[in-house]
């Protein structure tokens, strides 16, 4: 099972790139978690600085980008 977290405070980027990595997966028949991280400490621990970010199995993929599910697949 693949891991997704979303970085960002629950802005509305932030809830529209969860609901399309939820998208990727289940178009693309992969079993995932995933994990909103709304704690800015935790957040800047990835080294993030602009929301929202995308981080697959504990490594950030984008930061500040609405990814479409196509573009999230790629990194499934």
């Amino acid at each position: 099972m693949k891991k997704i977290q979303i970085l960002g405070t629950g802005c509305a980027k932030c809830v529209k790139l969860a609901a399309n990595a939820e998208q990727a997966a289940k178009s693309a028949g992969i079993e995932v978690e995933i994990q909103k991280v709304t704690d800015i400490k935790e957040i800047m621990g990835y080294g993030v600085m602009m929301t929202p970010g995308l981080v697959v199995d504990g490594v950030v993929k984008t930061v500040g980008k609405v990814l479409s599910p196509e573009e999230i697949k790629k990194f499934l």
